[in-house]
């Protein structure tokens, strides 16, 4: 009897021993809804044109994901963005992107997304007028416009049974059709970096 019952552990042990060893991988356990938090450097540009003039115009950000398929792969994404930018005046962005999430080395993985928001841009209009020989701020003239957020990023995941960390950075491309009489389609970017916070 005693034999039978140290073979049945034995087995149970193995059993799950050999599951361990199938599926190694335990960001299958994904946990929807982190808090995103980022940071943003806004520009109005050309892609990867002129990076440094992003850091003098900061801004916040805050959002969610959910996977599409239980896994880290597939996910969407939804974030809320507030930027400043003293030239063509602050906004207010919110988006939705579907990203997929292939896995580079170790807990690094890239990111490619696209998907659809809207902006409101505070001063979608020459930011300065003629007035008397000077050239005088228009003030804020708010304006909401649709917007194609494309992006890429690269980030560290590293799943744990308790809160845990990941940060990532990420370049964004946003196309603004109708931004204004002078210029109907306009590039902005968007140089992200942030951090997931997970929960239990």
């Amino acid at each position: 009897m005693k034999n039978k019952i140290a073979a049945l552990l034995l087995s149970c042990c193995l059993a799950t021993g050999a599951k361990a060893q199938i599926d190694p991988n335990p960001i299958k356990n994904y946990r929807n809804f982190p808090v995103i938090l980022t940071a943003q450097f806004h520009s109005l540009t050309l892609p990867f044109k002129d990076l440094k003039s992003n850091f003098s115009n900061v801004g916040l950000g805050i959002g969610t994901e959910v996977s599409l398929n239980k896994k880290h792969k597939w996910v969407q994404q939804v974030n809320g963005v507030w930027y400043r930018n003293r030239a063509v005046g602050n906004g207010l962005l919110f988006y939705t992107q579907t990203a997929w999430r292939p896995k580079l080395i170790s807990n690094f993985y890239a990111e490619v997304k696209a998907g659809a928001g809207y902006m409101l841009a505070f001063r979608p209009v020459e930011s300065y007028k003629p007035d008397n020989g000077d050239w005088v701020s228009v003030g804020t003239k708010g304006k909401g416009l649709i917007t194609v957020p494309v992006g890429i990023s690269v980030g560290y995941n590293k799943y744990s049974s308790h809160t845990y960390l990941s940060p990532f950075v990420s370049y964004q491309l946003l196309v603004l059709p109708n931004y204004n009489k002078s210029i109907p389609i306009v590039p902005e970017t968007l140089l992200q970096a942030g951090v997931k916070i997970y929960y239990k």
